[in-house]
C-alpha cells in the first residue's frame, strides 16, 4: 500500500479510515518514538466512543477504555518496557486477546510470536512536527 501522508488536523479522518477498513479488532502500531502511535490510538478511541482520554500505558503496560454505557471498548498495550514474551503471557495477555474488545498494541515486535494471525499492521513514520505517514495492511 502507498503511504498516506497526513497532518494533525486530519487525525480524526485517519482514525475513521483505520476503523472502517480494519478486518480485525487487533491493531499493531509500529514506529519509532514520537511517530504518533499513542496520538493515533487516542483518536481511534475517541472515534469509537470512548469516554476517557486515552494515554500511553508505558508503565502499567495496559489501559482499558470504556464507552458512555461503561462497557469495555478497548485495551491499549505498550510493550516497550517488557523484557520477553513470557512477561506478556504472565500478565494474562491471552485473556485480554479473548475479550470482546479492540486491542491496540504499541511495540508489538516485542511479542511477535504472540500476535494473532489476523492482526492489522499499522506503520507510522515521523515526517515533521505536524506531519506523519501511515501505511496499513488491512487484510
Amino acid at each position: 500500500m502507498q503511504p498516506l501522508i497526513f497532518t494533525v488536523d486530519q487525525l480524526q479522518e485517519v482514525a475513521r479510515q483505520v476503523i472502517s477498513e480494519s478486518k480485525s479488532k487487533f491493531l499493531c502500531f509500529y514506529g519509532g518514538m514520537g511517530a504518533g502511535k499513542t496520538t493515533l490510538i487516542k483518536s481511534i478511541v475517541k472515534e469509537l466512543g470512548g469516554v476517557s482520554n486515552a494515554n500511553s500505558p508505558t508503565f502499567g503496560l495496559v489501559n482499558e477504555y470504556f464507552d458512555e454505557k461503561n462497557e469495555l471498548l478497548a485495551f491499549h498495550f505498550d510493550f516497550y518496557r517488557i523484557e520477553d514474551e513470557i512477561e506478556a503471557l504472565d500478565m494474562g495477555l491471552e485473556d485480554y486477546f479473548n475479550a470482546e474488545a479492540w486491542v491496540f498494541m504499541e511495540w508489538p515486535e516485542k511479542i511477535a510470536s504472540l500476535i494473532p494471525e489476523d492482526a492489522v499492521t499499522i506503520h507510522l513514520q515521523f515526517i515533521d512536527e505536524n506531519t506523519r505517514s501511515i501505511e496499513f495492511n488491512m487484510d
